[in-house]
């Protein structure tokens, strides 16, 4: 009898841990259900509001300006500064998830009562651009007193101002603070202007005449760090510095009149200065001199200046103009040729040779060109 009161025990002990088992099963079950359910409906309810109006009834009109170029994470940052949506973050990943993109740089009149939808639409369809007080825009291979004097011309600040300003080591600090990829080069003793090279060539809307002299300079060096940024791989895996990159760079922009013929230049002072040749570049003579007449004559070729390619081997000290973005992309990406010379005709055809000879032979045949160039140019 004993022994059978035991095992009837151990049965009733045994169906007690099934039930608390299965209690807690259940309670666990309802636990994660009612998770779901919350996360379910906080996740409607953070769409909803992100997807929402910030105010429906809120119309007046806010000034964002889109630049060129930005990423759909700085886009987002901006209408959340402004105001216009609950968040960046989810401006971001909506936008990702949605596959929308390719919105147009401008300066947008947007309103608290846009959804996050007709923001969207209004950005990439250029819906609601407000007209730019002023526009300036930058042709590539414009350097520096060039930049500036089309910036005094737009704005009516003398270009000696603009000039000094784009040297001022206090503002140059604050630019680098702001843009860390710009290189400490560009404070280094010898170099004629320490942006150039930096000052990105593009079209630049302002929403008043005459903007601040930092805000028209900070755009640009902003519009150079968002398209170096995007190369900054290739540029780290190329052997050679940003800042060399940049100089190399606008080498070629002044040097290539046609899109095909970038990457071939770059490919011939590659060779050169993997043979530890100078390079050789006239627009190099005409930058050390400041002079930018289109003839170099001989006597140019001994100025003697850290710029001037002909005196000295190797990438020069310093860029000497603005290069677009084909011209930073000819230098990371070369073709790979032979040819260690190319003359460039007036025409703009270019023409690459193996050797001095076969190169002092084109050279011959067509440097008259210039001279009649040079003529038709001054009248």
């Amino acid at each position: 009898m004993l022994h059978l009161q035991s095992s009837g025990n151990y049965i009733n002990e045994n169906k007690s841990k099934k039930r608390r088992t299965k209690t807690i099963v259940l309670s666990i079950m309802f636990l994660i259900v009612a998770l779901i359910i919350a996360a379910t409906i906080g996740a409607y309810y953070y769409y909803n509001k992100n997807i929402g109006s910030i105010d429906s009834n809120d119309h007046k009109k806010i000034t964002v300006e889109i630049p060129i170029g930005s990423s759909s994470s700085k886009i987002g940052n901006e209408l959340e500064d402004k105001g216009l949506i609950n968040s960046g973050d989810f401006f971001r990943l909506y936008t990702r998830v949605k596959g929308e993109g390719n919105f147009q740089a401008g300066i947008y009149e947007l309103t608290p009562s846009m959804n996050l939808n007709e923001i969207i639409a209004a950005l990439k369809d250029g819906k609601m651009f407000k007209k730019p007080e002023l526009t300036l825009t930058i042709p590539e291979g414009y350097n520096v007193p060039q930049v500036a004097k089309l910036i005094s011309q737009k704005t009516g600040y003398s270009e000696a101002d603009i000039i000094k300003k784009m040297a001022d080591k206090a503002y140059l600090k604050q630019l680098q603070d702001k843009y860390p990829i710009l290189p400490d080069d560009i404070m280094k003793a010898g170099l004629y202007y320490p942006l150039e090279g930096f000052l990105f060539p593009a079209t630049y809307d302002f929403d008043v005449k005459k903007p601040e002299l930092t805000d028209v300079i900070g755009k640009m060096v902003e519009q150079s760090s968002v398209v170096l940024t995007k190369h900054e791989n290739d540029i780290k895996n190329s052997g050679y510095s940003l800042f060399q990159i940049i100089t190399l760079s606008s080498l070629i922009e002044e040097e290539s009149q046609r899109e095909e013929d970038r990457k071939k230049i770059a490919g011939v002072f590659y060779n050169r200065l993997s043979k530890d040749m100078k390079l050789d570049s006239d627009p190099t003579v005409k930058y050390a001199r400041k002079n930018f007449d289109v003839q170099v004559l001989y006597e140019h070729l001994k100025y003697d200046s850290k710029y001037n390619t002909y005196l000295y081997k190797g990438i020069p000290i310093g860029p000497i103009t603005s290069p677009g973005e084909r011209a930073i992309e000819a230098a990371l990406q070369p073709v790979k040729m032979e040819e260690l010379f190319f003359y460039a005709r007036p025409n703009g055809e270019v023409i690459y040779t193996k050797t001095l000879s076969e190169h002092n032979a084109v050279y011959k045949k067509y440097r008259d060109e210039w001279k009649v160039w040079q003529e038709k140019d001054d009248n």
